[in-house]
C-alpha cells in the first residue's frame, strides 16, 4: 500500500553477484576497501575506527522526524476510538473486559483515513531506513574488508524486565528497556547488510565473542578488566579521556593483534 493505493510489482531475481555501479568514466562508484574496521554498535549509534577515519554516527538518523509524526497519528487514532467508543472505556480510561466476548468497535471515515496515513508513514519509515543503512555500509566497507564487531544479543534488550527494582528514592524502576529505539534504528539489519555485501567479495563480517573479548572493560595502560556502569560513558587514563564506545570499537579493530 503505497499513499493509501493497493500497487502490485513483479521482481525478477538473479542467481548470483550483483554487477557494481561504475561512473560514466568507467570507474567504479563503490570500492572495497583494505585493512581493518573495528566496530561497536549499539541500539542507536554505531562507533567505527579503521585505519583512515574514527567516527560515531547515528543509526538512521532520519527516521526519528517520522517517528514523531506517526505517534501523533497514533494519539489522534486513539482520541478517535474513545469518541466514536466510549461503552468500551471503564470510568479510569481503560478497556473493558468482555471475556471471551469479543469488543465490536466501531470506525468512522476520518479514523479509516488516518489508519492509511498510518500505514503510509510505517511504509516510509522503512524505505529510509533501509537507504540510510545501504549508504553507511557502503562507507564502511570502504574502509577495510575485515570487520570486526562483537556479537549483541538485540532480542534480549527488547524485552522488558521481568524483575521489579526499586531505587534509591523508594519508587520502581521502569522495566522498558531498549525496543523502540532498536525497533526503529534496526541495528541487526546494519549487521546483516554489511555481511551480505561482505559476501560479494567472498568474505564475511567478523563477529567476536563478547565475553572473551570484553572490549568496554579493558583498559590497556593497567593490562587489566574493570567493569564499568552503562552510564559511564567515558574512559580516564591518567586525565586522558576517551568516549567508551569508540574505545570498544579501536579494540575490535586490533583485535586480531591483542593476545
Amino acid at each position: 500500500m503505497i499513499k493509501g493505493k493497493y500497487k502490485y510489482y513483479v521482481q525478477i531475481v538473479f542467481k548470483g553477484t550483483p554487477p557494481a555501479k561504475r561512473n560514466k568514466d568507467g570507474s567504479f562508484k563503490k570500492c572495497l576497501g583494505t585493512g581493518d574496521v573495528g566496530l561497536d554498535i549499539g541500539t542507536s549509534t554505531i562507533a567505527i575506527s579503521s585505519n583512515t577515519d574514527v567516527k560515531i554516527i547515528e543509526l538512521a538518523d532520519k527516521v526519528q522526524s517520522i517517528e514523531n509524526e506517526r505517534l501523533k497519528l497514533q494519539r489522534k487514532l486513539d482520541r478517535s476510538r474513545r469518541a466514536t467508543n466510549p461503552n468500551n472505556y471503564n470510568a479510569d480510561g481503560t478497556i473493558k473486559k468482555q471475556g471471551s466476548k469479543k469488543i465490536e468497535w466501531k470506525r468512522s471515515k476520518k479514523y479509516i483515513k488516518t489508519v492509511k496515513k498510518l500505514k503510509e508513514l510505517y511504509r516510509k519509515q522503512a524505505s529510509v531506513r533501509r537507504y540510510q543503512h545501504e549508504c553507511l555500509v557502503n562507507y564502511i566497507i570502504s574502509l577495510g574488508d575485515k570487520v570486526y564487531v562483537e556479537k549483541m544479543n538485540f532480542s534480549a534488550l527488547q524485552r522488558r524486565a521481568k524483575k521489579t527494582e526499586i531505587k534509591k528514592n523508594g519508587k520502581p524502576k521502569r522495566k522498558k528497556r531498549f525496543g523502540k529505539s532498536i525497533a526503529n534504528r534496526a541495528p541487526a539489519m546494519l549487521l546483516s547488510i554489511i555481511d551480505r555485501k561482505l559476501q560479494y567479495f567472498n568474505k564475511n563480517l567478523v563477529k567476536i565473542n563478547t565475553q572473551k573479548a570484553r572490549a568496554s572493560q579493558f583498559n590497556h595502560k593497567e593490562d587489566s578488566y574493570k567493569k564499568k556502569k552503562l552510564s559511564q560513558r567515558w574512559n580516564n587514563f591518567n586525565g586522558v579521556k576517551v568516549q567508551r564506545d569508540m574505545y570498544s570499537a579501536f579494540f575490535d579493530y586490533e583485535y586480531k593483534s591483542r593476545p
